[in-house]
């Protein structure tokens, strides 16, 4: 573990990119959120209690790429031109792909990354309580593979 002393003298911060041609970057993520079958099927009917998860869970992770410095530090603010967010529904797990488009001077990976985890954590918190056990523990419930699928740069 590093203390606040092993730091003494570290010089880290963002980035500089001042002399870096601005182009189109796209980048997409995907992830996967394990349920118990039950929940994925009230998710498809529409009897979960919070309301429309995936609806919830889109609008989560196009906010969540639009403040993505607010949670990564050293992350550059950057304009974002478009998002989308697409799932996929298994009987047994959710996947969602975010995929984040820009012109600037660096690239969106962790925009995706950041909006894939939000629409993930929300889908948890609007069906956590069909998936606790008697203990109040999720034994099925799992967040896995999230990753970056796709990373282009210079597209206009």
């Amino acid at each position: 573990m590093t203390s606040a002393g092993d730091l003494k003298g570290y010089r880290g911060g963002m980035v500089e990119i001042t002399k870096k041609p601005a182009v189109g970057r796209r980048a997409v993520a995907t992830g996967t959120i394990r349920l118990r079958e039950e929940t994925v099927e009230a998710i498809r009917r529409g009897e979960v209690k919070k309301g429309d998860v995936l609806t919830v869970a889109r609008v989560a992770a196009i906010q969540a790429v639009k403040e993505t410095p607010r949670t990564i530090p050293m992350c550059h603010p950057i304009p974002i031109t478009g998002v989308e967010v697409d799932f996929q529904m298994e009987p047994d797990r959710i996947s969602a792909t975010v995929s984040v488009a820009s012109v600037g001077r660096t690239g969106v990976e962790m925009e995706a990354l950041v909006g894939v985890s939000a629409a993930l954590l929300n889908v948890w918190d609007m069906v956590k309580y069909r998936e606790k056990d008697g203990t109040g523990n999720y034994p099925t419930t799992c967040i896995e593979e999230i990753r970056v699928v796709e990373k282009r740069k210079g597209e206009g």
